[in-house]
């Protein structure tokens, strides 16, 4: 209200400027004039819905822009100096945001990277370059348990929680991914009216807290559960084991965040401070997690039920396998969150320190279902910091089906990055529950920007595949991606890494994995 009531005041005080310029004297023109012009730009600013910062700062906004603008001048006049010892790399952020604005173009003056430095990683190209595809490829996501198998696209929306975001957030993203045919993770903030209004398809997310699907206190509720994963836009549902930017501790929604509504969709009191457990209630062993995802496979109605995780022990997750296989049954797809993924509040030593990194995570977890067998019935998605086609590429050659994009999304709904998350002032209406700013967030406007970058960052892996040979992601392979390990020496992923044969745990597992098959337990989550 105080900024609307500076437009106003503005606006008053050059009419009032004007009129004195007519009555009193001529020199007042020179007040009025720009008086004037600030009032009319400010009237805009508050009336246009193209950016969120300046319907929130009217004219104030305007010097975001302006530095935006010079940016890349700015930039150069770094790399120029070399502060840092090396050139900066290419801004990622500003590949999404041309996406996501439909004006992505071709940068002149080629790479900005330094080629040369150890742990710069590359796509190797072939010299027989395929013709690349019309239609994206999708990921089948349902096993021999699934009654009602869904269609993955390669790149879809990663969890995040309404609460944590905002009402015109939430609705922005699942009106993307409406118009472009990909998924929505709901994140384990519950199932909303502004996931199910536009008619998204959505992977219902439940957490520790169980949110949406609760009683009174604070267990599942296996009949909430069933009724809302009935609705058609729920297309799978997911456990969350973990989350990359802070594993083994629950999520935190701040009490001023939790008004009436987010109460109602999370089932817990309002105004107060909701804090997640950072165990699950429901399993404590490995064979009990495996029942429990079945268990939810089945009150879904046969839709494809799976879980998320940020890796960490080995053996564990062995064990996990080992209960699969006695049981009979398993998920139909693991989610890897890498601890490079973001978060709207977390304790920065986890953030830091916690948690397996994407790469490693993915490796592990592929590696250890092709190990015990189970690979070509589990589906395995990616998520951490992917934005652009490189980086969903990349991931595939490390073992995932398809990608999940937090952070690039929320660029697309018009986050700039200002951390304030946590505070209930979001400057761009993304992650707040203030009505006020919530509503400079335009949904048509910004759901256009979603899908417009799906669109852009699956063709753009599609292109980068069809220049590698490779028509159809299965046709990846390791040795298309390489790593510099010094100023000397460059080594593809199949020579860094072990890559175990199908069931090869099961018959002889090779020494490096041996110790951590044996002590793998399906009935102890053993450290």
């Amino acid at each position: 209200m105080i900024r609307i009531g500076l437009i106003v005041l503005a606006v008053a005080a050059a009419l009032a400027a004007v009129g004195a310029a007519v009555r009193v004297s001529p020199w007042w023109c020179f007040a009025a004039v720009p008086l004037v012009l600030v009032g009319l730009l400010g009237v805009f600013d508050l009336v246009q819905r193209r950016h969120s910062v300046l319907r929130n700062y009217p004219v104030l906004g305007h010097a975001r822009y302006l530095l935006e603008r010079i940016r890349p001048e700015l930039q150069q006049y770094f790399v120029e100096r070399n502060f840092d010892g090396r050139p900066f790399d290419r801004d990622v952020r500003s590949i999404v945001y041309e996406r996501a604005k439909g004006t992505d173009a071709e940068e002149p003056y080629g790479t900005e990277r330094d080629v040369y430095r150890p742990g710069f990683e590359f796509l190797v190209p072939s010299m027989a370059p395929c013709p690349v595809p019309t239609t994206p490829p999708r990921v089948r996501i349902g096993g021999p348990d699934c009654a009602r198998p869904y269609d993955m696209a390669l790149l879809n929306v990663s969890a995040m929680s309404f609460g944590s975001l905002s009402s015109n957030a939430v609705l922005a993203l699942n009106r993307g991914a409406a118009a472009g045919g990909f998924a929505q993770d709901t994140g384990e903030g519950g199932l909303s009216e502004y996931h199910l209004r536009p008619g998204g398809d959505l992977v219902w997310e439940i957490g520790t807290g169980y949110f949406g699907c609760r009683t009174g206190d604070g267990e599942f509720d296996p009949a909430e559960f069933a009724d809302k994963a009935a609705r058609d836009q729920v297309k799978c549902v997911s456990l969350k084991l973990s989350q990359g930017a802070k594993p083994g501790i629950g999520g935190v929604l701040p009490g001023a965040k939790v008004n009436a509504e987010i109460a109602r969709v999370r089932d817990v009191p309002q105004g107060r401070t909701v804090v997640s457990p950072p165990y699950h209630q429901v399993f404590s062993t490995p064979r009990q997690l495996v029942r429990f995802v079945a268990r939810m496979r089945e009150l879904s109605g046969g839709k494809p039920a799976g879980f998320k995780l940020c890796p960490g022990s080995r053996s564990q997750f062995l064990a996990v396998c080992k209960a699969m296989i006695e049981e009979g049954t398993g998920p139909d797809f693991i989610v890897v969150d890498g601890a490079e993924g973001g978060t709207g509040a977390a304790p920065l030593e986890f953030a830091d320190h916690v948690g397996t990194p994407l790469t490693e995570g993915l490796l592990m977890v592929h590696n250890a279902l092709v190990g015990t067998g189970l690979r070509d019935r589990i589906r395995i998605g990616a998520s951490g910091k992917i934005a652009t086609g490189a980086d969903l590429v990349k991931r595939l050659v490390q073992g995932a089906d398809y990608g999940n994009a937090a952070r690039a999304m929320m660029f697309a709904v018009g986050c700039v990055q200002a951390q304030r998350c946590h505070t209930n002032t979001c400057p761009t209406g993304v992650t707040t529950q203030d009505p006020r700013r919530a509503r400079a967030l335009d949904v048509g406007d910004k759901s256009e920007r979603v899908r417009r970058l799906q669109e852009a960052t699956v063709a753009s892996s599609l292109q980068i595949m069809a220049s590698m040979g490779v028509t159809d992601p299965s046709e990846l392979r390791p040795h298309m991606l390489r790593r510099r390990i010094d100023a000397h020496s460059v080594r593809s992923f199949d020579e860094m890494y072990e890559w175990l044969a199908p069931g090869q745990l099961l018959a002889e597992p090779p020494s490096t994995w041996a110790a951590d098959w044996l002590a793998a337990d399906p009935d102890h989550f053993a450290v």
